[in-house]
């Protein structure tokens, strides 16, 4: 007799016990039809017949049956029959099964309950908008805190964009506030500065240049207090009120509806987890119990083998429902970290353009006052172009003469 693993030599020993157990196995009329079918349509043979002689064929059907039933592990009784050396596994080997599973390379990565692909695994990922620089392409991994303690995640960064947006967007107008204090304080030095009375007696032709400089600073004043004005209205307000505080609300409920999903995901992904470990004990419970088998054959260890494997089917099809709602979560997320990024994006150029248009507004402005002041300037400009030092002295001499004869020699 070929060399069998201890249950088996001893089930083939006394083939009385065999027939009477087996011929109470609801399993006999199954294999009976079985062997019918394999030996090519012949009359199908007894359970006694079939259960025949130490080596024959009824072992090869049972072999095959069982290997289907248990996921392979009893296959190795074919392999200890050619080899003719039973081997037994050791309580807590790994299965073949359970190893071909293992060497199965990992692809995919989960961080932070999300799952992305391996560096090199798979098919190359493509931007959604190429060489567009889009929020919605680069903000998907959490961003490592700088201190190490937290991550924080894509999403959040781009919050923190819009908000510190947002406060520059507060310091251009308070800047302009400042510039507008410095011109309403430089126009109302000006209006002083025009009134003067310095230089007041300068008389001729230069003393009306003079006396125009002077009112050119009054008008120059009245030019820099409406540019100050005007960079009130047209700069500094639209700058101050653009996106009032209903704008952080908005920002408040994108940031707790991405949360919210985080936060699903992360309850997917802790229900995978329990479910892959469930599958894991109830995976590893079978293979002992397997092994047990192939220690000794017996109805009660083939009946807990049926269980074992009915719960090891059931942690499976638990995990493929977990797996599934994992998945339908995370394209969820990520269906909504898309619109929302693009949102984001949205309102980003929006404020920009907003801030460029008034910035662009404030030159404008400053142009304006350029002219303005330039023409204050330009009736100074041509009454200096026309002082004439010599009808100054002719008007003075004449205002101002004491006699125009000359003295003479005296005489003797």
């Amino acid at each position: 007799m070929d060399l069998l693993p201890t249950h088996v030599t001893r089930y083939e020993s006394n083939r009385a016990e065999r027939v009477r157990i087996t011929a109470k196995s609801p399993w006999t009329h199954v294999w009976t039809e079985w062997t019918a079918k394999i030996w090519g349509g012949g009359a199908a043979r007894t359970s006694s017949d079939a259960l025949g002689a130490p080596g024959s064929w009824w072992l090869e059907v049972l072999v095959m049956f069982c290997s289907a039933k248990t996921g392979g592990s009893l296959a190795v009784w074919r392999e200890e029959r050619e080899s003719g050396s039973p081997r037994i596994e050791p309580p807590g080997a790994v299965s073949p099964a359970k190893r071909q599973i293992k060497e199965v390379k990992e692809t995919k990565t989960t961080i932070n309950c999300v799952t992305f692909p391996l560096p090199g695994e798979g098919p190359e990922q493509q931007l959604l908008k190429p060489d567009e620089w889009s929020y919605c392409d680069y903000f998907w991994a959490d961003k490592k805190d700088p201190q190490g303690a937290t991550s924080l995640p894509g999403f959040e960064v781009l919050l923190q964009k819009q908000l510190k947006g947002k406060q520059m967007q507060k310091e251009m107008s308070e800047f302009v506030h400042e510039r507008i204090k410095i011109e309403e304080e430089y126009a109302k030095n000006l209006s002083k500065l025009s009134l003067s009375p310095l230089a007041a007696q300068e008389e001729g032709t230069l003393g009306e240049a003079w006396t125009q400089l002077k009112k050119s600073l009054h008008d120059e004043a009245e030019v820099h207090l409406k540019f100050a004005n005007k960079l009130h209205t047209e700069v500094e307000k639209p700058l101050l009120t653009f996106r009032g505080d209903n704008f952080k609300k908005d920002l408040k409920k994108y940031d707790h509806h991405i949360a919210d999903l985080r936060k699903q995901l992360a309850s997917r992904f802790a229900s995978v987890e329990k479910a892959r470990k469930a599958l894991a004990d109830r995976q590893k419970d079978l293979d002992l119990k397997t092994q047990q088998l192939e220690v000794k054959l017996s109805n009660k260890t083939e009946e807990d083998i049926k269980k074992a494997r009915r719960k090891s089917t059931q942690a499976g099809d638990d995990l493929m429902r977990c797996v599934d709602l994992y998945n339908q979560t995370q394209s969820k997320w990520f269906e909504e970290m898309v619109t929302t990024n693009m949102e984001l994006e949205k309102l980003e150029v929006e404020r920009i353009e907003w801030i460029q248009q008034h910035l662009r507004q404030y030159t404008t402005l400053r142009h304006e006052t350029d002219m303005f002041n330039q023409s204050t300037v330009e009736p100074v400009d041509q009454l200096l172009q026309n002082v004439d030092p010599s009808k100054d002295r002719e008007l003075w001499v004449k205002e101002n003469k004491t006699g125009d004869v000359r003295p003479v020699d005296m005489d003797i």
